[in-house]
């Protein structure tokens, strides 16, 4: 009896220190979780690709056991960063096509490297992206003149930094049809001396747009697996895409389902009848564990840079001309409707106060109270005064790119004037509406680095510290504010709070090693920081 009581004993005690097996354990790191209470941690254990169980290294290492331990060593583990407003595809095809034209100081510099893009690359076309007059000593918009030059026979279309302004030569102009009586709604050809300059604004950019030859499903595939690569060194788990096409949204399914493409993608959707047919109309969101479609994506408006931008008023530095209205107020409203009779969310582009107070308006007809559809508002850049209790009003959701503040300070109030910049990048005033926001880069627009939106939207200085103190430093954020906006509220944004986006059980794993405390860093050494590792659902990534 003695001895059966004693190996009862012994069965009890080993049943008690018997620890569950799982995947991945990551140990001894300053976990940031970004949960309700943002609480730290020390130690989670992963399971099946999601998180089972978080607490300090001896709790975790007590009850747990893996073959494969990661021992952070101190170092600072955050929710895989999620990029809520960017072009993840059209950052693909450009790296397949175009000359990439970020940062040239003049004309001349460009038109360099146009010609030895085309002597290595050849081609029907000669493509390029990003430029931005802005960044020039002579601040104008450029003109066809040394294109024609340079490339007589071969058309050339060069995309502005913010992707709401073309640059064509004679050759291209002519392919498209494009005379100096050319109209179009939403848009305009630019003319001097009576005869088209070569710059196209917003809606005009289609009728050159539409004549670039398609690259194939293999090399859009090739595309998406290096902007992918680029993305996961950057710390980014997330993203959503701000425009996509039926046969491009069933080409990441494909890849995801093989394997190939672990991104996880938001996908909204371009505002054509065949997305309408095909996803819209069936009432429900399309979802797996890694794209989710339930988001129409429109515009408003154009950018701030090429004066596109709907104000109330004119420019300050352009009298006459005060922005253009993409499409009709009946096109918005027949978009805004169909998207609530589906159960779909309208994510809307809207830059200047003009655009804001349309769709604000616009979105209101049919919410008309507080409600949780989670409409968008994309930029959210310039609001009035008035229109800002709207967001709350509504439960509208403004969805913010802080590089796009550092990005355009140095020029911005020359744009709208004094009065008017108060509202402008109110990133603080846009998160009191609501109480939570996104934030995104929008890249290929701004730099792909998730880390620079944490850098603008805390210290609003460029990166050389400029202007002293911060722009507007009242309407920056806190860090743990833009910790959320990059990760536990972009998540939010597309319902999916409850699968991604903090670190507690229950969500996927997908986080992110760095080798610096955000929460406490410089913002030198914010700028400096080494993504050390990237994960997503529980497997290494970079």
């Amino acid at each position: 009896m003695r001895l059966f009581k004693a190996l009862i004993l012994l069965f009890v005690m080993a049943s008690c220190t018997q620890k569950e097996k799982v995947d991945l354990i990551v140990s001894r790191g300053s976990v940031y979780t970004v949960d309700e209470e943002f609480t730290t941690a020390e130690s989670f254990a992963v399971k099946d690709g999601k998180i089972l169980a978080v607490g300090t290294a001896q709790e975790i290492l007590d009850k747990y056991e893996s073959d494969n331990i990661v021992d952070a060593n101190g170092q600072f583990v955050y929710p895989g960063f999620n990029d809520a407003h960017c072009h993840f595809n059209g950052y693909a095809i450009n790296l397949m096509q175009y000359a990439d034209l970020r940062g040239t100081e003049s004309p001349d510099e460009i038109y360099t490297l146009l010609m030895a893009h085309h002597d290595k690359f050849g081609g029907d076309w000669i493509l390029g992206r990003s430029w931005d007059q802005n960044d020039w000593e002579v601040k104008d918009f450029p003109d066809k003149t040394k294109l024609d030059e340079l490339f007589p026979d071969i058309p050339v279309y060069l995309v502005r930094v913010d992707g709401h302004a073309g640059w064509c030569n004679t050759k291209a102009l002519e392919l498209a049809g494009i005379k100096a009586d050319t109209k179009v709604q939403g848009g305009e050809v630019l003319l001097k001396n009576g005869e088209p300059t070569g710059i196209l604004i917003d809606n005009a950019m289609g009728f050159v747009g539409k004549l670039i030859p398609e690259i194939t499903a293999e090399q859009q595939e090739k595309g998406l697996l290096e902007a992918q690569k680029n993305c996961f060194a950057a710390g980014l788990t997330s993203v959503t895409d701000c425009g996509l096409d039926k046969a491009t949204i069933l080409l990441m399914d494909e890849m995801q389902k093989d394997g190939n493409l672990k991104m996880r993608v938001n996908a909204m959707l371009n505002p054509t009848q065949e997305n309408f047919d095909f996803f819209v109309k069936k009432g429900e969101a399309w979802k797996t564990d890694r794209l989710l479609v339930n988001t129409i994506k429109i515009y408003a408006d154009g950018a701030l840079g090429s004066r596109g931008a709907l104000l109330m008023g004119d420019y300050s530095d352009d009298k006459g001309n005060s922005g253009l209205q993409i499409e009709t107020q009946d096109y918005y409203d027949m978009i805004c409707r169909l998207a609530y009779d589906n159960n779909f969310v309208v994510a809307t582009h809207a830059i200047g106060n003009g655009a804001n107070r349309l769709m604000l308006d616009t979105y209101g007809k049919l919410l008309k109270e507080k409600n949780d559809r989670r409409w968008r508002i994309e930029h959210s850049q310039i609001i009035n005064p008035d229109d800002f209790e709207k967001f709350a009003a509504f439960s509208i959701v403004p969805s913010i790119q802080p590089t796009h503040c550092t990005s355009d300070m140095p020029w911005a109030e020359d744009r709208v004037g004094a009065e008017r910049i108060k509202g402008a990048y109110a990133y603080q005033t846009l998160l009191n509406q609501n109480g939570w926001l996104p934030a995104g880069t929008d890249f290929p627009v701004e730099d792909i680095y998730p880390l620079y939106t944490f850098y603008s939207a805390v210290f609003r200085t460029d990166h050389s510290g400029w202007p002293e103190g911060g722009w507007h430093k009242y309407e920056g954020l806190t860090r743990e504010q833009t910790l959320r906006s990059m990760t536990s509220w972009a998540a939010k944004s597309s319902f999916e709070e409850d699968q991604k986006g903090a670190l507690k059980p229950g969500m996927w794993a997908d986080f992110v090693i760095l080798d610096t405390d955000l929460m406490k860093a410089t913002p030198e050494e914010v700028l400096n920081t080494k993504i050390l590792s990237t994960w997503s659902a529980g497997g290494k990534v970079f």
